[in-house]
């Protein structure tokens, strides 16, 4: 009787296993099938390839494509209503597509920008409403095929210079990169 409780619990085990042995899910829950479909990801390579300014790269149901950056900038807004910078306002103009069937809102605090020492920063949400005064680009959803144009802000210290973004179609996306350098 031992010998057939044991030998059940070893088949329970081997069955177990083997149900999880093919699973392609990552930690976040998106399957890495889709993962490397940045800017053209590198045949039979997981990681996705780093784009530039002025290429479009995908992550998920958005491609983005920035158009420039530009830092140092003190203050954003109008001279009655605006944000000032601790350190230096770097503002990031991106134009967003929607590539999926659905609609999906553009979230500016799922961006991410890094320093070359690889220092992360996020973006200032309440500094983005005063670059993005008279479009209302990333508040609303953006229906399959139609895309946005906006500028989402960083708040870095003066004496830092970014070297690239980490771009999201939604908080729990793996990202694409862009180099700024």
């Amino acid at each position: 009787m031992r010998k057939t409780t044991m030998l059940a619990l070893i088949a329970g085990a081997l069955v177990t296993l083997g149900c999880g042995a093919g699973s392609t899910d990552d930690a976040t829950g998106s399957s890495k099938a889709g993962a490397g479909t940045g800017a053209g990801a590198a045949k039979g390579d997981d990681k996705p390839e780093t784009a530039t300014i002025g290429k479009p790269a995908r992550d998920g149901k958005f491609e983005f494509t920035v158009k420039s950056a530009r830092c140092g900038v003190a203050k954003v807004g109008s001279s009655m209503l605006g944000a000032k910078a601790q350190g230096q306002f770097c503002l990031v103009t991106v134009n967003v597509k929607n590539i999926g069937k659905e609609s999906q809102m553009f979230d500016g605090s799922s961006q991410k920008a890094y320093a070359a020492n690889g220092t992360e920063y996020s973006a200032d949400g309440t500094a983005a409403l005063y670059a993005n005064q008279d479009a209302e680009t990333f508040l609303n959803d953006i229906n399959p095929g139609n895309q946005v144009t906006g500028v989402v802000v960083f708040d870095i210290p003066k004496n830092v210079k970014l070297a690239r973004l980490e771009l999201h179609d939604s908080p729990f996306s793996g990202g694409v990169t862009v180099s700024l350098t």
